[in-house]
């Protein structure tokens, strides 16, 4: 059953990764400059990815039928607190100030929509797959919360930052709370399906784009000065001691079964790209941030089938 399961899992993470690879190669080659990544990037964030929310959430989501909606978003903050704990546990290991809070980020924060958007597309079937973005759609929202509020006041260690409101508001969570208001008043019956159904195709572009996106982004990390221990202990954090604990968690406890499958995937995702873009943005030294997000995504290749095929085989034996 594992056996059966690992396949599945690893042709599922091989196909995403396939992708990035093709961004990762069009930026490296030149082919895309980093305005041209940008311009991809502010697509995929400001246009496709909300008109994907939208119009899915328009056709799948009702409030009847998901009456524990609002337990994703905090479901999200439970898991990104459990990453910073992982973190803060294994900070007293560096000495540096910087790199402690880098580290304690990495651990923290994690691809939680691009990569487990894909890896539902390509693992479950359609009508679960559909189930799953409504999860993570939701997810998102305590997501960005926390990562566009303390997150970025922990990446960038300035105690007199103040915090800005607007940064909480991005495009995908303007859409989904805009989307919930359509749905909760009842005005979504009035959205026509000649509307609807071009922004369905537009929305189907988002997941191939973000990919490539994402392996744009793994192309521009400057790696300076490759620290072996730091690196091994962000893998030991990330992509093995979260989903292990959580997979012993779920097993332990009876948890449905999409519910657990989200909770492992977003355990067992590698740290988010967003923080390189963040910290270029800031201005700050990359210490620990490059190498953490590249090694990362490249352990969890293997990591993410073995962690999926464990519980995707326990759950079938049930």
């Amino acid at each position: 059953m594992f056996l059966s399961s690992f396949k599945i899992t690893s042709f599922a993470v091989g196909e995403i990764f396939l992708v990035a690879v093709i961004g990762y190669l069009l930026v490296r080659k030149r082919i895309f400059s980093h305005e041209g990544l940008d311009a991809l990037s502010r697509l995929v964030i400001e246009i496709t990815l909300p008109v994907m929310i939208f119009s899915k959430l328009i056709r799948d989501f009702k409030f009847d039928l998901y009456p524990d909606w609002w337990i994703f978003p905090l479901l999200s903050i439970a898991i990104t607190l459990a990453g910073l704990a992982a973190g803060v546990l294994l900070s007293p290991l560096f000495k540096d100030r910087q790199k402690k809070l880098q580290f304690i980020s990495l651990a923290g924060f994690q691809n939680s929509g691009y990569l487990p958007l894909a890896l539902s597309g390509a693992l479950l079937t359609q009508p679960q797959a559909e189930t799953m973005f409504i999860y993570i759609f939701l997810f998102l929202m305590g997501f960005n919360l926390v990562m566009f509020s303390f997150g970025v006041h922990l990446l960038v260690f300035q105690r007199n930052k103040r915090f800005e409101l607007a940064s909480l508001f991005s495009p995908p969570v303007i859409a989904i709370i805009f989307t919930l208001a359509l749905i909760f008043f009842g005005l979504d019956r009035f959205v026509p399906q000649v509307v609807l159904e071009p922004l369905s195709q537009l929305g189907n572009c988002t997941l191939p784009l973000a990919m490539i996106v994402v392996g744009g982004n793994l192309a521009q990390l400057r790696l300076k000065h490759f620290d072996l221990k730091a690196a091994a202990l962000i893998v030991l954090a990330k992509v093995i001691i979260l989903p292990l604990a959580g997979l012993f968690l779920l097993l332990k406890f009876q948890v449905p079964y999409l519910i657990g499958l989200l909770i492992l995937m977003q355990l067992s995702m590698p740290s988010a790209t967003t923080l390189s873009v963040l910290l270029r943005h800031y201005k700050r030294d990359d210490l620990l941030i490059s190498q953490g997000v590249l090694l990362s995504h490249i352990i969890s290749i293997v990591t993410i089938p073995v962690f999926l095929s464990l519980y995707l085989a326990r759950v079938m034996v049930k």
